[in-house]
């Protein structure tokens, strides 16, 4: 008996299971040994014509799964698919026999089979394998969405994705160009002379980031700790320590909301450097980022979300307060009170939280008459000392830091900074952040003593950075979701 909620294809492919294991076949198959990919195949054989092959013969084997059929009587096509693409095959019941081309004739849109056969074109001039065997391999119990219509729910595409990947080949693009980018940052950081390395993903402190965690607890230590939010404060340790360049490309976790470029768990990039600062970062992620887009997409023009968007360098700098005051007409290098801050704020309908000082009203300034207008790669730079507790003072300027981010297209790409290697400041800015938290700010950081020791031990001046790795593989797939460049987003239950 089969379960109740069961539709007629899924029974009736059931009973073709069935009955593929009354002849003695495994209908979820074993090993098969393939010489070719669809791709090596037209690699090999494609500059060849129609003739050519009447006098060469080229015997291949190919596996996939089955994603048209067509014919009738003795002889048909299928076309499968591998992860390379799909080729065309040619079955005639004399050359494979009976028994196989009626396993042929019974399979299913889904299947999975191996082929040997020669390759040859058609009348049409398509290349093809003619068949001399005809393996099932697997079998699909489940019919494939429509080809015509695929996946149209993207909530679906993403909770199904091994079904979108079938069906969809931008998924499939996608999905394969992701490792390719990340090989190619890496590749940039370790010809710089940078050291990969890996940090801890469970911390016993909140640190490195203003962001909520999620906390979980290990039972032998009987101790809560947070799925880490930043890689950065231990990869400063190993700065103190003499590494001098490292860098880790690792996952993160943020218990925050979701929406197109948000999502809980995300893979960015941090690397620190000694003997440089705020500056050299600069030109590194502008060298950094140019130049993966150049060896990705052979182009420093691309499009995103139907936005033309020039990559090549040099990039705009920005310094925050002009750019408030450029957008708003508030000058806020004029020293004036947190008072007088706030009432700019209230004739310009911005709300002010309470834990708020100078620095935060500047930066929601800065979100709302700003972010929306940066279009072009564009480095926004001197964030207020209230929003940037691990950031160096400016010596010319102390509400001021020399931090920066990126903004491409409205959104943030990456965050940099000349390090903080003060410990007396270092512990005074934690502090404040304490504060902070007992104010209400769920976001602040927590006193992390051991890494003001470290400080204590000589940092050398350092430039840090952090890039999201997610979204700028979204930049260059021209994907507008970070859910459809992660493989497994998250999501409500149905």
């Amino acid at each position: 008996m089969y379960p109740e909620d069961l539709k007629e294809q899924q029974i009736v492919r059931r009973e073709k299971a069935q009955e593929l294991r009354e002849k003695g076949i495994d209908p979820f198959g074993h090993k098969y040994e393939r010489t070719h990919t669809s791709k090596t195949v037209f690699e090999a054989y494609d500059q060849f014509d129609h003739d050519h092959f009447e006098t060469n013969h080229y015997e291949v084997s190919v596996a996939g799964r089955i994603m048209l059929k067509r014919g009738q009587g003795k002889a048909g096509f299928l076309n499968i698919q591998d992860r390379d693409g799909q080729i065309q095959i040619y079955v005639r019941s004399d050359m494979i026999g009976e028994e196989a081309y009626d396993i042929y004739k019974k399979g299913d849109l889904g299947d999975i089979v191996g082929i040997k056969g020669f390759v040859f074109r058609t009348k049409t001039n398509e290349l093809t394998i003619k068949a001399t065997t005809y393996t099932h391999l697997s079998k699909a119990l489940r019919p494939l969405p429509d080809k015509f219509h695929g996946l149209q729910d993207k909530e679906e595409a993403r909770r199904r994705r091994y079904v979108d990947l079938i069906v969809n080949d931008d998924a499939k693009k996608v999905a394969m160009t992701r490792p390719r980018i990340i090989r190619a940052i890496q590749n940039f950081f370790d010809s710089k002379g940078f050291i990969e390395v890996e940090t801890p993903v469970l911390h016993g402190i909140l640190g490195g980031a203003a962001a909520r965690p999620f906390v979980t607890h290990h039972n032998a230590l009987d101790m809560d700790f947070y799925l880490r939010i930043a890689t950065e404060l231990p990869l400063k340790r190993l700065i103190v320590g003499g590494l001098e360049a490292v860098y880790e490309i690792g996952r993160l976790f943020r218990n925050e909301g979701m929406d197109s470029t948000h999502n809980p768990e995300f893979t960015t990039i941090e690397a620190y450097l000694a003997y440089s600062d705020m500056e050299g970062m600069m030109n590194l992620v502008e060298e950094c980022l140019s130049t993966v887009t150049y060896q990705i997409r052979g182009t420093y023009e691309i499009e995103f979300n139907g936005v033309a968007i020039n990559m090549g360098r040099p990039w705009k700098r920005w310094h925050m307060v002009d750019a408030v005051k450029e957008m708003s007409g508030v000058d806020f290098w004029q020293h004036m009170s947190l008072e007088d801050a706030k009432k700019h704020a209230k004739a310009h309908d911005i709300h002010v939280e309470k834990h708020y000082g100078y620095g935060h009203i500047v930066e929601a300034f800065f979100e709302k008459y700003c972010e929306d207008v940066i279009i072009q790669p564009t480095i926004v730079y001197g964030h207020p000392i209230e929003i940037s507790p691990l950031a160096k003072k400016n010596q010319d300027d102390p509400r001021f830091t020399d931090r920066f981010e990126l903004f491409i297209n409205k959104a943030e790409y990456a965050n940099a900074f000349t390090e903080l290697n003060d410990p007396i400041d270092q512990r005074e800015r934690f502090e404040n952040q304490v504060k902070e938290k007992a104010l209400g700010n769920d976001e602040a950081v927590e006193m992390d003593v051991d890494f003001v020791e470290s400080l204590e031990y000589g940092m050398p001046p350092t430039g840090g950075i952090g890039i999201g790795i997610d979204r700028l593989i979204m930049l260059l797939t021209n994907t507008p979701s970070i859910r459809d460049v992660i493989l497994f987003p998250h999501h409500k239950h149905r």
